[in-house]
């Protein structure tokens, strides 16, 4: 199932050191990893970020909150309301249009030389052009070649916009690619004929391509190519087309789903193992399609001097393809740290006029520039050059070269005002929904400086010591070695040139200083808790950077987060990378949220999260794979799952009283639900009656069912949970649901602390991402716990940390290799450990606030009335008899709503819900339907909240 590669000759190139003045000799081209002149990198890792705050700007550039810093080259333009995914530019080079995602934008138009926004399409009331809904695909938009025309892609078709003089939009019109059974179109790139008469667009649902007539809409031609066309490139009469997942399976194969096509896939990963260019002969409609073997996920593409440029993002890799021969005849490594050969994604590409083959590596921020000359001379490294958060398209325009930054300066835009919980008063920090793309443009520097830039690059980024040995041993591997399983991960030197020394294992700590030797902890349990953010919890605890007013779940309704913080420690700076679950789940089991995740955010049509789609999975592996590989037992439970079943009838009551039956009386469930995994690994250690994501299941139900495996089979050396209500929307209220979370922690630290296994383990606790609240210092910043008999107690730690450099600990810990090279940097959290055990175990705290506060129908085994002092009482429900006749409207109308979000049962979704709408149903609800949101003066219906739509394209809650 491994695609075969065009084997890439060495060849040699001097790079100047800015330092000493001095030369090195380098391998080059098809080359693993790039090295850069010695002595010019000096050690870095994430140590390095200290006590930095995300969102300050340093002498080494503005903190972000994966990892890095960012300073980037040229002039930045700001987008404040929305991340940039695609971008293209006008025929005269005058205005770039680019696909825009969060705050109800769908599409921004650049004056490139005025360098401003001239004018947004979406469905904000700040929109100039207004327009049915936000969603967009992963390309384009695509001007006509007169320029006069500008097409979006949508979920079912484009819609076309005229383009005045000026570069503004007008009354657009809809142009429709009908559903294919349960496949919607959602194109993609899209190209016109040269006469401008015909639009090729890649139909990315259907793993098709069409022609389109301009003039009328009509789809004259289809040709059948890949899976997931994305890309698209006309040379003559030839269409290329990058099929990011790849060629058909054949009979045998192992085979995974996307979108409801079988891929192959690796049979222990579900990674896809393919990927293919097809190429279509326009001028002769009978012709077959045929198919060029690259790497995988062969996204962006550029088309110049008899060549064409294809970035395998997955395979961290440009394929070269000589257009007359339709063959690859060179690969070009994007590889830049020779401690890591994954995860730079490699996403866009241009050649300049003067021969410089510029690469976007999206995940290191940076854009790899190289020395091009023919097809089969092997291109030369010229250096790195440092851009904003994760550029995802470059384009040169006259001599400026223009860098689109999907994530541009991270979620810096308009603070926002929220106020969702019971006693709280109104305030404002930021979300992780106030995204703020960017672009750049700049000249490129000469070769030395470029060069030059390349230290600072790998400084933003936190790679480790460069050692040039290594590097030129390393060359000329990567290309040729590459597998698509377990073996192929991120770090293959186990952290020996990060600090871990050499020599014999020493004896065993917490946090091992080398991978692979000793440790004292055997079991590691990582809970995963659903979306809030640091203040929202701990903004009460006195003791660390905390905002008060925006304590909606302070101490009251989470006692035993509290307790924990005290017993063990406080951590008020640490970040949530990803801005929704999609990402979140990626950034906690991949140690990164791989491109197609990133790209697909606009409509999230073919997969939300990547449970069930092969095309999200990177070739590494998961942190259980690497588990598995390490020789160690994984477990879990419900983390990463996609499919739940449960039983005709059951509520949340139900569930709630089968909970308290369970600890009454230590008998099993009554209610026995199914979870399964598409991932043949995950589904092997899968706890497969323990819930996955369903807020109409309690999370005390849950710790119930992981109780009774974990005194019948003790725990695995990596055990996963997902733990669920914290999300908030389901039958309780947004407080109840809140506190049941925190007492099923709680009782879970309490049976392990308890047990005969309390003296070797270790619980992390983090959220998937932060995005249902605010935050003073930033949107990421989340409530993190860690707790153990070898972490330190009763501290305060404001040093910086991120769910990789948890990930990271935990893979010190038990020996498990890091996945890519966002994990290879990471430095571990030794110091939240000490070689000094306290044994003392926790106690749960009982809760405080009734967890059936808010449910409609009382259960049949009473409501829950906590013992526990100053015990809230459950508020009157709103009915006919209690409020109005037009609020009652409103609040049928809102339940209509909640019925379409996902929320529980079998399809059950995380952050379906558009958040603008979760946030308000959340505030009237926690209100019992009396009091408007925060700066409206009514309680809204779903269509009046400003931004709001139904679904939710982002389906981000």
């Amino acid at each position: 199932m491994h695609v075969k590669r065009q084997r890439a000759t060495k060849s040699r190139l001097a790079l100047f050191d800015g330092r000493t003045g001095s030369r090195i000799r380098v391998v080059a081209a098809g080359t693993a990893a790039i090295a850069v002149a010695g002595g010019g990198i000096a050690y870095a890792s994430t140590e390095v970020f200290g006590t930095n705050l995300v969102g300050t700007t340093y002498k080494a550039g503005l903190q972000l909150a994966s990892d890095q810093v960012i300073k980037p080259i040229g002039e930045r333009l700001l987008v404040d309301n929305g991340k940039l995914l695609a971008s293209t530019v006008s025929p005269d080079g005058r205005f770039l249009a680019a696909l825009t995602n969060d705050r109800s934008i769908a599409l921004t138009i650049v004056d490139l030389q005025n360098y401003k926004v001239l004018q947004q399409a979406g469905t904000a009331s700040t929109a100039g052009v207004r327009i049915a809904n936000n969603n967009v695909g992963q390309e384009g938009p695509a001007y006509s070649p007169d320029g006069k025309t500008l097409w979006l892609p949508q979920i079912n078709g484009f819609t076309r916009f005229p383009v005045n003089a000026d570069g503004t939009l007008g009354t657009p019109t809809l142009v429709n690619i009908a559903a294919d059974g349960t496949k919607r179109a959602l194109p993609a790139q899209a190209v016109f004929s040269a006469d401008g008469k015909i639009v090729y667009a890649a139909v990315n649902g259907q793993n098709r391509v069409v022609a389109i007539d301009a003039a009328t809409g009509a789809i004259q031609q289809s040709w059948t190519v890949g899976t997931a066309p994305r890309g698209l490139a006309l040379v003559g009469d030839k269409l290329y087309v990058s099929n990011e997942g790849g060629r058909p399976a054949k009979p045998g194969e192992t085979t995974m789903n996307s979108y409801g096509t079988q891929v192959p896939a690796n049979p222990v990963t579900g990674a896809t193992t393919t990927g293919t260019v097809s190429v279509i002969n326009v001028a002769d409609t009978a012709a077959p399609v045929a198919s060029i073997e690259v790497g995988l996920h062969p996204t962006a593409m550029h088309a110049a001097r008899g060549v064409l440029f294809v970035t395998d993002t997955f395979d961290d890799q440009v394929s070269v393809i000589d257009t007359n021969r339709d063959k690859v005849v060179q690969t070009i490594a994007t590889q830049p740290w020779p401690e890591a050969q994954v995860g730079y994604a490699p996403n866009g590409v241009t050649l300049t006029k003067d021969g410089h083959l510029l690469v976007t590596l999206g995940r290191a921020n940076a854009i790899a520039v190289y020395r091009y000359t023919r097809p089969q001379e092997p291109v030369s490294f010229v250096g790195l050059l440092p851009t904003d958060y994760y550029p995802e398209e470059v384009t040169t325009v006259g001599d400026d070269v223009v860098v689109t930054n999907t994530r541009g300066i991270g979620e810096r835009g308009p603070t926002r005002t929220i106020n969702k919980g019971a006693g709280t008063t109104p305030a404002t920090g930021h979300n992780t929904h106030d995204s703020t793309g960017s672009l750049l443009r700049f000249k490129l520097p000469d070769d030395r400086e470029i060069a030059k830039s390349t230290a600072t690059v790998f400084a933003q980024n936190g790679w480790g010591k460069n050692d040039v040995k290594q590097a030129n041993d390393d060359h000329g591997k990567g290309n040729d070695d590459h597998g698509h399983g377990n073996d192929d991960h991120g770090n293959d030197d186990h952290g020996k040139d990060d600090g871990h020394g050499k020599g014999k294992p020493e004896h065993a700590v917490p946090v091992p200083k080398r991978l692979g030797d000793p440790s004292t902890i055997k079991h590691v349990f990582l809970l995963v808790k659903e979306n809030r953010s640091y203040d929202q919890v701990f903004g009460d605890d006195p003791r660390g950077n905390g905002d008060p007013t925006l304590a909606q779940f302070g101490e009251k309704v989470t006692p035993n987060q509290h307790a924990l913080a005290r017993q063990f420690g406080l951590y008020d700076n640490t970040y949530d990378i990803g801005t929704n679950s999609a990402e979140g789940h990626n950034w906690l089991m991949q140690g990164d949220n791989p491109e197609y995740t990133e790209s697909t955010a606009g409509e999230y049509q073919r997969s939300y999260d990547t449970e069930d789609d092969a095309l999200g999975h990177q070739r590494s592996g998961f942190l259980w794979t690497g588990a598995q590989a390490a020789g160690k037992t994984a477990r879990n439970f419900g983390e990463f799952t996609q499919f739940l079943t449960v039983p005709p009838g059951s509520s949340w009551q139900k569930f709630y009283c089968d909970a308290r039956n369970m600890e009454a009386t230590g008998q099993d469930t009554s209610i026995k639900t199914d979870t399964q995994s598409p991932i043949p690994s995950l589904n092997a250690i899968t706890v497969h009656n323990y819930p996955k994501y369903d807020t109409n299941i309690p999370d005390i139900y849950r710790y119930q069912i992981w109780k009774r495996d974990f005194e019948a089979n003790g725990p695995a050396n990596l055990n996963m949970f997902w733990l669920s209500s914290d999300h908030t929307g389901g039958a309780p209220n947004a407080v109840a649901q809140v506190a049941d979370n925190d007492l099923a922690v709680g009782k879970i630290v309490d049976t392990i602390s308890h047990s005969k296994y309390w003296k070797d383990s270790a619980i992390f606790v983090i959220e998937d991402d932060t995005q249902d609240g605010v935050d003073h210092v930033d949107g990421a910043r989340g409530p993190v716990q860690i707790i153990s008999p070898w972490a330190q107690h009763g501290t305060v730690d404001s040093h910086y940390y991120t769910q990789i450099t948890m990930v990271r600990t935990i893979e010190q810990i038990l020996g498990i290799k890091p996945m890519n090279q966002k994990d290879s940097a990471a430095t571990p959290m030794s110091r939240a450990f000490t070689d000094k055990p306290d044994f003392t175990p926790f106690n749960a705290v009982p809760n405080q606030v009734p967890l059936t506060e808010g449910v409609a129908t009382p259960p049949a085994c009473g409501n829950d009335t906590p013992a526990a002092a100053g015990a809230s009482v459950a508020p009157a429900q709103a009915t006919a008899s209690t409020v109005p006749a037009e609020t009652q409207h409103v609040i049928d109308v809102w339940t209509a709503w909640q019925k379409e979000q996902h929320l529980s049962g079998s399809n059950a979704v995380p952050d379906f819900a558009h958040p603008a709408l979760m946030n308000h149903f959340t505030w009237y609800q926690a209100h019992n339907w009396t009091t408007p949101y925060p700066g409206e003066e009514k309680i809204l219906t779903p269509d009046e909240v400003p931004g709001g739509y139904l679904p939710s394209p982002e389906s981000d809650g």
